[in-house]
């Protein structure tokens, strides 16, 4: 099986409705959004009105106020006008300051709007965002319907058939890579001189006639009861150490194909090991 290969599909009807509805909920957040935004530009364009009106009440206040003290003047010096004047002025006077005030309000009202136009455009913002992360979550378990082979590899143990139910978190099949590796546990007293590169020869139990050359890849820090479940705790103070084993990643450079190698194979691994340095030094003191 090549990678990208179709292994399984699920049916998905359910969660394309699901798609679809979050793709409408997108649509409609960004539909309120435009809708806001209108309604902004509609409330500048009046509260530039009320400005405009608001200069024109404070224009006539100013009028009024003159023509009332004017009148009131003449009235209080009797050269040529009358109370009834001045008492007409001055309600004039009052009428205006009340139509500038009512204009002030009617502005603030307007900017008020503006505000509250903004916070309902905020929260439309993050309702967005929202519908945009809930889509591409429906968009993620759509694509969990097809289950595809990740690299090449063999599926095994398909325990599942068409029409069949799979719970969430069922386990529908195995897949074993082509690109297949050895885990050799060694003692722990055995990797002195074991490092990565060192040539490898393996003998597989099921397949003893092939011998298999690899290299090591890499040692795991650490033994393989450290990253267990319960790690056994060794120190028990009876001075009796028990030998750790380590795995040692193991690829093979000539790995046969015309034999089915899986996991749980049982092999022999004997590694090349790089004498060391001071060993060297001993074997030419000694000769």
């Amino acid at each position: 099986m090549a990678a990208g290969q179709v292994i399984a599909r699920i049916d998905d009807r359910t969660y394309r409705a699901a798609l679809d509805q979050a793709n409408a909920q997108v649509v409609a957040a960004q539909a309120n959004i435009e809708t806001v935004n209108a309604q902004m530009n509609v409330q500048q364009a009046q509260i530039a009105a009320d400005q405009a009106q608001l200069a024109q009440q404070q224009a006539a206040l100013v009028f009024a106020q003159q023509q009332a003290a004017r009148y009131q003047y003449l009235a209080q010096t009797q050269l040529a006008g009358s109370v009834q004047n001045a008492q007409q002025y001055t309600s004039q006077l009052h009428q205006q300051q009340a139509a500038v005030d009512s204009a002030q309000a009617t502005l603030k009202l307007a900017q008020r709007q503006v505000e509250a136009l903004t916070a309902q455009r905020d929260s439309d913002v993050a309702s967005l965002t929202q519908t945009k992360a809930q889509r591409e979550q429906a968009q993620l378990n759509l694509s969990y319907t097809t289950v595809t082979a990740d690299q090449p590899g063999r599926v095994v143990q398909l325990t599942v058939a068409v029409g069949q139910y799979a719970q969430p978190g069922t386990n529908l099949t195995m897949f074993v890579p082509d690109d297949i590796w050895v885990w050799a546990n060694f003692k722990e007293t055995q990797l002195d001189e074991m490092r990565p590169g060192q040539p490898v020869t393996i003998d597989i139990d099921a397949y003893p006639e092939p011998t298999i050359r690899g290299h090591v890849v890499s040692v795991q820090p650490g033994s393989r009861t450290a990253f267990s479940l319960l790690p056994a705790e060794n120190a028990t103070g009876n001075w009796v150490k028990i030998v750790q084993r380590v795995p040692v990643k193991v690829v093979m450079d000539n790995a046969p194909t015309d034999v089915a190698l899986g996991p749980s194979m049982s092999t022999e691994i004997s590694v090349r090991v790089n004498p060391h340095p001071s060993l060297y030094q001993r074997l030419t003191e000694w000769l």
